[in-house]
């Protein structure tokens, strides 16, 4: 998931190098958003799938989706194996807990204090507006219930889209510090700013997927986006790895990165 919301190796876009001027134009590859469609296949070939998100019920992916916010997956499995002892993996079991207990219970994915009261405030939200089901909060329109998740304390975009896509199956593409780093590196997006916004990496994948069926959009952008962690843990960290990536031939040979 993204800078917004969790930090998983802190670099900015400022610190990477604007290749625009080297992009390649590879025969179907013209625009960017057909590089990029091109490239969820070239990943979903080498790769395969990837089953994601790594958790057994849908309330299990929020309470994941706040509890990665800056730390690593390790420090979540933690905290999500202390509410699983402690019967509070379920909407009910974590109602009956006192903020004070959360934070206890997920202290070893950091920022409990204020990760505790966060996750609170959602399941005030499910209460007040869907009667605890979050059957009923799936059935809400996604631009709406977006903008209800965003007012909620403790949720950007990433995190809002992530509880969409991966708990309640909408439709709504992701980004995150990797996918950033593809489409700057890939000069997918200008970026003559010094930072690359959530928004147009959102609009990209959207236009790489515009094609598809909107049924199938929601399977598409939940493989896509785990399938740039994968290749972003390969490939695309703080530094580069081109060597062996499934999408180097994306880049011009004066392109690569060391």
């Amino acid at each position: 998931m993204c800078g917004e919301d969790k930090n998983r190796e802190g670099a900015s876009a400022e610190a990477l190098p604007d290749r625009g001027a080297e992009r390649w134009s590879a025969p179907g590859k013209r625009s960017s958003a057909g590089r990029l469609r091109w490239m969820h296949d070239q990943l979903a070939a080498a790769y395969g799938p990837q089953h994601w998100w790594p958790a057994k019920t849908p309330f299990e992916v929020i309470l994941g989706a706040y509890l990665t916010q800056n730390t690593a997956w390790k420090a979540v499995e933690r905290s999500l194996d202390n509410l699983r002892q402690a019967g509070a993996l379920t909407v009910a079991g974590l109602r009956a807990l006192t903020v004070e207990e959360l934070r206890r219970l997920i202290q070893p994915s950091g920022f409990y204090m204020r990760k505790a009261p966060s996750i609170k405030a959602f399941v005030a939200l499910l209460d007040a507006e869907f009667a605890g089901s979050l059957d009923r909060m799936a059935a809400a329109p996604t631009e709406p219930l977006r903008a209800k998740l965003l007012a909620l304390p403790g949720v950007g975009a990433e995190t809002a889209d992530a509880i969409l896509l991966y708990a309640l199956g909408h439709a709504v593409p992701m980004a995150d510090e990797y996918l950033r780093r593809i489409a700057v590196r890939h000069a997918l997006i200008e970026s003559s700013t010094k930072t690359i916004r959530y928004q147009a990496l959102s609009e990209l994948t959207r236009a790489a997927f515009a094609a598809d069926s909107e049924e199938a959009r929601a399977a598409l952008y939940n493989e896509f986006h785990a399938l740039t962690v994968a290749v972003g843990k390969a490939h695309c960290g703080r530094t580069a790895r081109c060597e062996g990536c499934p999408l180097a031939e994306d880049l011009s040979p004066g392109a690569r990165f060391s």
